[in-house]
């Protein structure tokens, strides 16, 4: 990027905004996806509307390259910089502008831990369900841009059903408003469903306008273990079509389970296959009758030691711990890679057999946990980057999990998104018409594709400023799957 470019930026931020030291550039090469770095030529943190409109009016001009960036909690490669882009990072923009208690809304700024949003509208006797594992560091404007899940998604939805709508500035650089505190509202095409997800691509959130709903009054957690796996799974599919429908269920395998106990120590069974921690709330009579129900299901299935949490910090301390599982995983081995694969969750024990199968003929470590109840797995293989070996065969067994995933009718990403890390699977799950179609988006929002280039969709011509991931640098990685 040329000095007089840099130059120009930084007198629109500001001398105390812009940064390009090495060593300031470096926390920004990478996010929580493994094996992807790059350097960005500068990171600013703009103050205003005004100066993100300006940065793209002078991408647009130079066709240099915006990165937006959060948390940088991102797995699929996000947020990670391309060649010739500057990093516009927003987590100053952290104020929760309204909370309005007459229409149950919550106005804030994206870069908002999600966490804090929650504690404060609690206190108000509110809730704001979306959970992701990342909650107490990542922000709502990742979560946005990622349609961000989370351990209570199978009862109360993930995070674009709580979006109303948002400001925000569009790659070329004007300032557009969609949706608003109307709980009905038909008025055109549904703008905020397209930009939800969209993963940074289509504009830069400013302002983001949160549904809440009542904060349920009680609450009981059951944690049960399997002597044998595809019991658990099971287990699942037999709640779902019971009609009940919990504000959680997690499961974890052994390995995961024996990596959080190392990491938390609060009494897991080593030796169990695997283990079930399950949420049910709501108000009244129903929310014991639920909880017996399940438990009566349970049994049907196989299940040892069951328990119900005694106290608020004891279920606290339980969900705590499912939340550290990659955390927990990650001290296992060098790397780790989390991925996201989802099935309808009636063929969830089918997938849990398919991830065991993947590690048995890849001769890999993999540890499974994830959101049981939305059919939404997280195998995590525990490997070292300085193996090629081991790398390649991770890299083809993620291609058997994609691929089985989607004879099974599911999808290659739940929540992590597709970003660098899942492009190259885009268009066996959703068709090349799919591709064409995000592409004619893509290219009417974004003409010179300067914001976030390469994510989600490689563009031509300027499909070499973007860095492909390390997967995709692998031919044997994708020899399945096409």
């Amino acid at each position: 990027m040329q000095k007089s470019t840099l130059d120009r930026i930084q007198i629109i931020v500001g001398r105390g905004n812009f940064f390009d030291s090495p060593e300031d550039r470096i926390s920004y090469s990478y996010d929580g996806t493994p094996m992807i770095t790059q350097l960005p030529e500068a990171v600013v943190f703009p103050q205003n509307n005004e100066q993100i409109s300006e940065l793209l009016y002078l991408a647009n001009k130079e066709k240099i390259s915006i990165v937006p960036r959060g948390a940088g909690t991102g797995l699929s490669g996000g947020s990670i910089p391309v060649e010739n882009s500057i990093i516009v990072v927003m987590t100053k923009w952290n104020n929760i502008l309204e909370i309005d208690t007459a229409n149950l809304t919550a106005l804030v700024e994206p870069g908002l831990v999600t966490a804090v949003l929650q504690k404060e509208v609690e206190k108000l006797g509110l809730f704001y369900p979306p959970d992701p594992g990342s909650m107490n560091v990542c922000t709502i404007g990742g979560n946005v841009a990622e349609n961000a899940g989370g351990l209570r998604g199978l009862k109360y939805g993930v995070t674009k059903n709580y979006v109303l709508g948002m400001e925000m500035i569009l790659p070329t650089g004007e300032l557009i408003k969609i949706g608003g505190k109307n709980v009905k509202d038909v008025a055109g095409y549904n703008l905020k469903d397209v930009v939800i997800g969209s993963e940074g691509t289509l504009g830069i959130f400013t302002k983001i306008l949160l549904k809440l709903i009542p904060l349920p009054p009680l609450s009981k957690t059951i944690s049960v273990n399997f002597k044998k796996i595809i019991d658990s799974g099971n287990s699942v599919a037999d709640i779902i079509s019971s009609r009940i429908t919990p504000s959680m269920i997690e499961f974890l395998d052994n390995t995961t389970m024996n990596c959080v106990e190392d990491y938390t120590k609060i009494g897991l069974d080593r030796n169990a296959e695997a283990m079930l921690l399950i949420e049910v709330d709501g108000r009244g009579s129903s929310v014991d009758e639920d909880a017996e129900t399940i438990i009566s299901i349970l049994k049907k299935n196989n299940a040892e030691q069951i328990k119900i949490s005694a106290t608020a910090t004891e279920a606290l301390t339980l969900k705590t711990a499912r939340r550290s599982a990659f955390s927990a995983l990650a001290r296992r081995k060098p790397t780790t890679i989390l991925e996201d694969a989802t099935v309808p969750r009636s063929e969830l024990p089918v997938m849990i057999e398919k991830v065991r199968t993947a590690a048995s003929n890849f001769n890999i470590a993999i540890g499974n946990f994830g959101h049981a109840g939305d059919g939404n797995l997280h195998p995590t293989c525990l490997t070292d980057e300085r193996d090629s070996a081991e790398i390649i065969r991770a890299h083809k067994a993620f291609d058997f999990i994609f691929n089985e995933a989607i004879k099974l009718g599911g999808t290659i990403t739940g929540e992590h998104g597709t970003g660098l890390a899942k492009k190259g699977f885009l268009e066996n799950a959703v068709g090349k018409e799919g591709i064409d179609f995000m592409k004619k988006i893509k290219i009417a929002v974004d003409p010179n594709n300067v914001l976030n280039p390469g994510k989600i969709l490689t563009m031509a011509p300027r499909c070499e400023g973007a860095l492909p991931s390390k997967r995709e640098q692998i031919p044997e990685f994708h020899s399945h799957l096409h």
